[in-house]
Parts: structure tokens; sequence; C-alpha cells
């Protein structure tokens, strides 16, 4: 409670300090060079601020990437249309929109040297630090994303920023779904609500970003349809083409996922370049806090988890993280940018009640505290960057480190090369170390009987516009662990592998160009070296589109038009267990080798661009073998639209 109130009144202090400065008229902007002249030429039509360009709506990551509102239409636009606004190319959605996904390809490398919060597969439109971006604009900016949804429902995004003078920028947002679906009892309701602000003086000695986000994501749970009912499903059977024929395994079901966060983030330059021309000195500090929960209710108790405590379920999973980072950053023209940091890390994860199992009484809560320091280093050399960091817990219950460099060279604006090597150490998930349900084989302590897992990854990256993009890694990993189900006891449970991990993995991206008509094509390939019965995935994974482009109507319309295959090698793929949301490794039902053929028309007017699409056209006459999960139908034939429309007030 008492760092509640201590991140409030820090907001509420740098909030009367902001808005305590003179606000100036809005100044604008050095233009900065555009890769599409057209772009720009075209983008001013309806801007208020005549002077504005379309590469002045600046837009900042945590990391201080920057790049500028993107109003175009391109194939690439059309593959990031979708509930999570990003290219989904290694997932695979369950049938209702704002259900989760399953992993097709797996990234087994993590940037924490903490555990983390369990319940990941409720985590796919869970918004962390690094997925809020900063901006700043010469005039106010709105963006309305419109997508409809399957059955009484729609997904809405809907964002607004403002400079109110050229140092001070204000954006707000919120994302929300509401979506029956197709099948009984698989209702999704979620919410994701932003707030940002980023403040520098006009000497730019200091700056502050900062950021408040709450979010709610809340699932019917169903259980997938029986296994009796599978071959009705397959075979297409007229009598169940109405999906909500099934009888799925319980209807009483629903978890969610809810979490806020205040963040915030500011700097002092003590000595800037204009004092020492080759050198500059900063402190600052990174905030924030975080409370999270899991909840699983059910009506009542269902044999499909095994036995109960009790005959009403209600599991609360809860987690507080606090943290905060005092850094020194030391910046020499010659040698490169230095950084020095010291990190505390407060955790509170666990639960409110006692629970004695077998005459055993498990713990309640994981909670402490951790001490880690660090360093970072990044240096251009010319066409060559280089860039590293490296951090260790010294003093807390939990042991981590993690390291990480990457060099890049550039050898002209359509080819570089790009390397990195990860190593990492770190405590699997709470939700491994520490579980308590009203189920009694959904209980378990694992805090000093599992280790950390020991990751090594390295990556390369060959990206060349003309030839191909060709994207590399490899995997390590000792003390891999993961869910599986246990049949014996009928529970989906957590172990630990004493199996070193070894996971390969190529991707190869190349969009071949003909007149008006364009092929695009991305193709994964994948092996599991060691450990193919834990670390399950298809040998191949593709996507493949077609499409034709053109301007209409003295170039007020732009038009795309085409057919997009996406195809996957059978492989026993991981079940879902929506008490735990988790998915669980299974090695006796296949899924896989069914395409999913979806047709679109896009079209961009002014600043708004106009999503149709028939999806998985072909599910009709390609065979009702089409799952995202062991008893979970992946989605029938439906036609979408929706829109993304920006305004320049």
């Amino acid at each position: 409670m008492l760092k509640y109130v201590f991140l409030v009144f820090c907001f509420l202090l740098f909030s009367e300090f902001i808005f305590a400065q003179k606000i100036n008229k809005l100044q604008n902007i050095q233009n900065i060079d555009s890769s599409d002249v057209n772009r720009k030429s075209t983008s001013n039509k309806g801007l208020k601020n005549e002077d504005a360009t379309i590469e002045q709506y600046k837009i900042i990551s945590r990391k201080r990437d920057t790049t500028f509102l993107d109003t175009t239409l391109s194939v690439h636009k059309d593959y990031k249309f979708n509930y999570l606004r990003q290219d989904n190319f290694e997932l695979i959605p369950f049938s209702n929109i704002g259900q989760t996904y399953n992993s097709l390809s797996k990234n087994l490398f993590s940037n924490s040297i903490l555990p983390v919060f369990g319940a990941r597969a409720r985590h796919f439109n869970y918004m962390e630090i690094d997925d809020i971006d900063y901006y700043h604009v010469p005039t106010p900016l709105t963006e309305l994303f419109f997508k409809t949804a399957f059955q009484q429902g729609q997904v809405l995004d809907a964002f607004f920023s403002v400079n109110t003078s050229s140092q001070f920028n204000f954006s707000i947002a919120y994302k929300g779904l509401r979506s029956l679906g197709n099948y009984q009892h698989i209702l999704t309701s979620t919410g994701n609500f932003r707030i940002t602000t980023n403040y520098h003086t006009k000497n730019n000695r200091y700056n502050l970003r900062a950021h408040i986000v709450t979010q709610d994501l809340l699932n019917q749970e169903n259980g997938g349809i029986k296994d009796e009912d599978i071959e009705n499903f397959e075979s297409g059977n007229e009598e169940f083409i109405d999906r909500a024929v099934f009888d799925p395994q319980f209807e009483n079901a629903e978890n969610i996922l809810r979490g806020k966060r205040f963040y915030l983030e500011h700097e002092y330059k003590l000595l800037s370049p204009k004092d020492s021309i080759t050198n500059s000195l900063t402190v600052g500090q990174i905030i924030h806090f975080e409370d999270k929960y899991y909840q699983f209710n059910q009506n009542s108790a269902n044999n499909f988890f095994g036995d109960a405590f009790a005959s009403v379920i209600f599991d609360k999973t809860t987690l507080e993280s606090f943290y905060n980072r005092i850094y020194f950053n030391y910046d020499n023209v010659t040698f490169g940018e230095f950084q020095f940091n010291l990190d505390y890390n407060n955790y509170n994860y666990g639960y409110n009640r006692v629970t004695v199992l077998n005459n055993i009484i498990l713990p309640n809560r994981i909670k402490g505290n951790t001490f880690a320091v660090g360093a970072q280093y990044n240096k251009k050399f010319k066409d060559l960057y280089l860039s590293g960091e490296i951090l260790a817990n010294i003093n807390g219950e939990f042991e981590g480190s993690k390291l990480v460099a990457n060099a890049k060279y550039k050898f002209d604006d359509n080819f570089s090369v790009e390397t990195s090597l990860k190593l990492n150490s770190s405590a699997p998930n709470y939700n491994y170390l520490l579980y308590k349900s009203d189920y009694i084989n959904y209980n378990w302590n694992n805090i000093d009987s599992f280790d950390n897992e020991n990751t090594r990854q390295l990556v390369l990256n060959l990206n060349s516009s003309k030839i191909v993009n060709v994207t590399f890694d490899y995997t390590n990993i000792d003390n891999y662990t993961f869910f599986a189900h246990d049949k014996l006891n009928n529970v989906t449970k957590p172990f630990q592998s004493s199996e070193q991990i070894n996971y390969a993995r190529v991707k190869v991206n190349k969009e071949v160009k003909y007149g008006k008509f364009a092929l695009d094509n991305t193709i994964l390939y994948q092996n599991v070296l060691n450990g193919e019965q834990i670390v399950n995935v298809p040998d191949l994974v593709s996507r493949n589109t077609l499409y034709y482009s053109n301007h209409f109507f003295k170039k007020a319309l732009f038009l795309q038009t085409g057919v997009t295959l996406n195809y996957f090698t059978k492989y026993n793929m991981d079940g879902y267990n929506p008490l735990l949301a988790e998915f669980y490794v299974q090695n006796d039902s296949e899924i896989g080798n069914f395409p999913r053929l979806d047709f679109f028309i896009n079209a961009k007017i002014r600043q708004t661009r106009i999503f149709l699409k028939a999806e998985h056209f072909n599910a009709a006459f390609t065979g009702y073998n089409y799952f995202s999960a062991p008893n979970y139908p992946y989605r029938d034939f439906a036609i979408r639209f929706g829109l993304v429309w920006n305004f320049f007030l």
C-alpha cells in the first residue's frame, strides 16, 4: 500500500511540475528525411497545420527507437490487422477472437532474471512495459481501429495524442473487445486502457517519460469439445455445422487476468555535450509498480479436473512487484556510451489461504527482495554498431544473471548483417514453483526442488531488400521447465527436464514483384535436436500471399487484393488447460497439415485503410480437420471487415 501511495505521489508531483511550465505556442519541428516522397505530399491533405509533415508524427519506443506514423497500405499492414495488431505468423488463434493462441514456434529465451507471472496463455494481449510507446506530434492525432468479431461483438482501439507544447506530450488510448463466439460458453470481454506522457526541458537536460496501464482480460472457458464429438466435427456432419450444437466439456467456468501498472522514467544530464563537446554524463531513475492477479471461477466442480476441496471453485493468484533502477550514463564520442545501474526488486506472489495436502502445509507466499548490478554499452563505428548488456542478482532468494552481446554491420542501404549472443539463468515462472487450487491435484510446491533454467541462444540476421531476409537462431537449455498432463492422476503439472534441449530455427522471407502483381513468401523451418518429446513444433510453417495493387480514380483510391495461404506440417501440438491458462506438452494427438486460405480486398482513401477478408474460405472443401489445440477446433469460414482511420486536427 505504501508503494502505491508513493507512486501516485510521484505522478502528482511531476504532473504539477509539468503543467506549471509556461505553455508555449506549438513550434514546428525540423523535417526528417522521408523514404516515400509521394506519401509526404498526399499525407498533408486534411492537416490543419499545413507546415506539418507525416514524418513529424513521431513514435518513440521504450528503447528510444524512433519511427514516424505510417499511413500507407501494404500487405504487411494486412498481416497486422488483427486483435493483437502485430504479425501473428508463428501463432494460430483459437475459434473466438480474444481467446488464446497456440504457438507454432517457440522463443525459449527469457530477458528476465527473476521468475515471471504464470497464466501465460492469457498474456498474448497483456501489454508489457516494452509494448508501450511514446509520441511527439505537431498537431493532435487520433487513430481509430475497428474490426468485426464473431457473433454480437467487435474490437475497437481508440487512440489520441497531443503536444500541448513542443516539450510536453500526452496520449490516451483504450482497446476493448467483446465477442460471443460460435461455440457454447466462449464469450470474451477484454479491455486495455493506457495513458502516456513525455516531457523535456527547453535545454533538454531533464527528460521524463511515464505511463499508467490498466488491463482486464476475461474469457469464458468450456474445456473444448468432447472426444466423442471430434468425429462429428471432422466428418462435416450437417447436424453440427451450427457449432452451438456441440456440447462442450463444461459451461460454468471463466478465467480473468487483471493488472495495473505505474511507470516512471526520468533522467538529468549532469554534463551535456555543450559543456564538454566530447563527453556527457547523465543520472537517471526507472521506477514502476505492477499489481496483477489471475482468477479461475467455476460455479460447480467438474471431474474434468479431478476431485475438489469445495463444490464451488474460486482460485485466485496474485503478484505485486516493485522495481527501482538507478543508473549513471557516460557517453564519450571516441569510446562509446557506458551505463552502470543498480536494481532493486520487491516481489510478493501467492495466495491468501492455507492449504494442507497429505499432512503437509504448503506455503502461501513467495516474497522477498533482490538487488542486482549491471552495465550496458553501445557504440557506432561508421557502419558497425556494437551493443551489450550484463545484469546479475547479487543479493536475495533468487539467483539470476543475463548477458547479451550484439553486433550489426550495414554494408549499404539494402544489405546488413546482425548477430547476437544471449545467455540467461533464471528461476522458472512462479506458477511452476508454487500453485494452489480448490482442485486437489492442482496444488504443488517446487520452490526447493526446481533449479534455474540456463539458456544460451545464438542469433544471426541477414537483411537484404533485394535478395532475401534470413533469420537463424540456435537455443540450448538446461533444466527446461514445462507443463505436461499426468494421466494417472488426471492433472496438468510442471516438470523439469534432466535432458538438455537443443532447438534450431531458420526463417526466410522474400517478396517477388512483377508489374502490379507480387508474391510475398515467408517460410520457417525448425528442428528440435534434443528433447523432441518435450519441445514440440512443426517442421515447416509457411505463408504465401499473391496479390495485386493499383491506384484508381486519379489516385484517390489505392487498392490491394489477393489470396494468402497459411500452412504448417502435422505435429504433436500443445494442449490447453483452462484452469492454469497454460499450454502443456502432449504426445498423443497430431494436428496440422491443413491449408488456410484467406481472400482479401484492402483499400486506402486518404488516411483511411479499409480491410475486407474472407477468412478460411476453403474450410468446407478441404476437410474439417483443423484444430488450434487438441479438442479446440480452429475457425470456420467467416467474412470480416474493419478499418484504421487517422485524424489530423
